[in-house]
């Protein structure tokens, strides 16, 4: 089983069991719905969820069994993962961790490799570590193609981007 982390459990919300997480992973939709089995801490207790909602910055979520904030403080500071196979994406849907890693190519030319992804702005930005390091924007009017089982990324040729 292979985890992803998707957030921390800051705190608990309330008296009924209800957990505030702080969560900046992008496919949340895709997570935090109903009967997700998520794996807690460094031992992966695994729980289910039972109920989601957004409050300020939070994702609130209640687990299956727990419905007293005594039940729920000791996993207070755990960080909260899932079974990557549990995330169904759909078409141009890649997780940051299968994209980190691979080879980038311009036509036929080789620029790198994808070392990490920043969010700037709501912009994300694929940081290429090659014979020069080059920035390039990670959306899919540039990005060709990502072909996770060769390994490589296509994008587009943009005069002066590279």
């Amino acid at each position: 089983m292979k985890y992803v982390l998707i957030g921390k459990l800051v705190n608990t919300h309330g008296l009924k069991g209800e957990v505030r997480i702080l969560s900046d992973f992008k496919y949340k939709n895709k997570v935090f719905i109903p009967d997700m089995k998520i794996y807690l801490g460094r031992d992966k207790v695994c729980e289910k969820i039972t109920g989601y909602r957004h409050h300020k910055i939070f994702d609130m979520i209640t687990m299956e069994g727990y419905n007293d904030i005594n039940q729920v403080l000791k996993y207070k500071g755990d960080y909260v993962f899932v079974n990557k196979d549990d995330i169904k994406l759909g078409e141009n849907e890649y997780l940051d961790e299968d994209i980190i890693g691979l080879d980038v190519y311009v036509n036929d030319r080789y620029l790198g490799k994808v070392r990490k992804i920043e969010n700037h702005n709501g912009n994300e930005i694929l940081f290429v570590h090659g014979e020069k390091d080059v920035l390039i924007p990670y959306n899919f009017d540039i990005i060709v193609s990502i072909n996770l089982e060769k390994k490589e990324i296509r994008v587009k040729e943009i005069a002066g981007l590279y």
